[in-house]
């Protein structure tokens, strides 16, 4: 039993993910009520994951801003770069999307004879600019982090750590000592998580299968596979070709972003996959800082899945409508997606609330959401992974463009296994470096 023991601990967490997602999946469809009846033991897994977002942001954002003695001259340069950037990637997500969706075309013949209901209640939830302009802003930190109100968080991190840099050396050095606690306990806290990890997900896979079952994949299967396909040429046009002109390893990046993908894909949760992306792209080589703002920023106005997502499911509920749209009043249309689009991470089912908004405002049919929530889950596990992927690669494209990336020179996956994070190249952590300066204990 010894030897059986020790090599189960030899699995890495990658394969006991991918082992636990095929058995999910098996439950599910063998006994649907048997995987429906294990999400509570998902639901335990996203609760511990969120509980890390709110500390694990501030603690690294403000000892990553202030540590380093960071301006708001500093931090504007970089959310500007960051920005350009994200406009830019999900411009070509739309495009990519419009092309694929007119090329397979997969709304002809669909019948929309669902009910509009649940689409006029999503439609109703949409959000303007100038609310979305006021909700960057927390009126309490407290409730922010309570909603885990990331965009929230990260505005108010800025501010504190800005002014944390202003301070006076030792109250400083005494806030930065405890947000560099805080933040290196939540990554301990983090790897604990993870262990359970392939329970969560498995549960996640066997509800998700289990809910829906194969008969709406197969009525629906050319719209899931038309955003599948549309999402791999994304990759391969927009997210590969950035990762080439920034000089971004690769191989070391696909290592360490596989397990919080895989942990996107199965949970159907950004959050989810948040904290073990943002600790992974720190033993890559990027700065504390560059992560901790680029990554939670990301996913208020980088999410390239979900914006690809948009236009393949617009077009898709015209199609099925018979409107036939010209090529300008989609481009008009996409526009608009990709300006509602900005800052509704935080709505309940975000995809659809634009969804549903842009096709009430352009007098299209809302039973199309309708159907569409059929097979929106298998749909929103693969947008979410290129969510994470797009905003993950971000940051360490900004750390190249801010010539800060110092890249991992030797990478192990735990259990022993060539290929995952750690990292020979020990850089020092923002607090370390800001302690150097610390005066002398004897001086006056």
């Amino acid at each position: 039993m010894k030897w059986l023991w020790r090599s189960l601990r030899r699995i890495s967490l990658t394969r006991w993910i991918l082992i636990s997602m095929i058995l999910g999946a098996l439950i599910g469809w063998w006994r649907p009520e048997l995987g429906i009846s294990l999400k509570p033991l998902s639901t335990i897994f996203l609760r511990m994951i969120k509980s890390i977002v709110v500390p694990i942001i501030f603690g690294s954002l403000v000892i990553g801003i202030a540590g380093h003695g960071d301006d708001m001259k500093r931090v504007g340069r970089l959310a500007l770069k960051s920005i350009i950037y994200f406009e830019l990637i999900t411009t070509i997500a739309l495009m990519v999307g419009l092309a694929v969706v007119n090329l397979t075309r997969p709304g002809v013949g669909v019948q929309l004879t669902a009910s509009a209901t649940q689409g006029q209640e999503l439609a109703h939830n949409t959000i303007s600019f100038s609310s979305f302009l006021e909700h960057i802003v927390p009126q309490s930190f407290f409730e922010a982090a309570a909603n885990n109100e990331v965009l929230q968080i990260v505005f108010f991190s800025i501010i504190f750590a800005v002014a944390l840099s202003q301070v006076r050396e030792g109250p400083k050095l005494a806030m930065l000592g405890f947000c560099e606690g805080l933040a290196e306990t939540m990554f301990k806290f983090t790897g604990i998580v993870m262990k359970y990890a392939p329970i969560g997900v498995g549960a996640a896979i066997a509800f998700t299968v289990g809910q829906s079952g194969l008969g709406v994949l197969l009525s629906l299967g050319k719209l899931v596979l038309t955003l599948y396909l549309a999402l791999i040429v994304f990759v391969l046009v927009a997210l590969v070709p950035a990762a080439l002109i920034a000089g971004v390893p690769i191989g070391q990046f696909i290592q360490m972003v596989k397990e919080p993908a895989l942990i996107a894909f199965a949970t159907t949760s950004s959050e989810a996959a948040l904290p073990k992306g943002m600790e992974n792209m720190e033993r890559l080589g990027v700065p504390r800082r560059i992560v901790a703002f680029v990554i939670p920023t990301g996913y208020s106005f980088n999410l390239d899945g979900s914006t690809l997502y948009l236009a393949v499911a617009a077009i898709f509920v015209a199609q099925a409508a018979g409107a036939h749209l010209t090529l300008g009043y989609q481009l008009v249309m996409l526009l608009t997606l990709m300006i509602t689009s900005k800052g509704v991470a935080g709505v309940p089912r975000s995809s659809l609330v634009i969804l549903a908004g842009t096709l009430s405002h352009f007098q299209l049919p809302l039973e199309g959401v309708a159907v569409i929530l059929g097979v929106d889950t298998l749909m929103d596990m693969g947008r979410t992974t290129i969510n994470l992927v797009g905003n993950c690669l971000a940051s360490v494209v900004m750390a190249r463009w801010e010539g800060e990336f110092v890249p991992a020179t030797t990478v192990k996956l735990e259990g022993g296994e060539a290929g995952s994070y750690a990292s020979s190249t020990r850089v020092s952590t923002p607090f370390q470096e800001a302690s150097r300066v610390r005066p002398p204990r004897n001086s006056k």
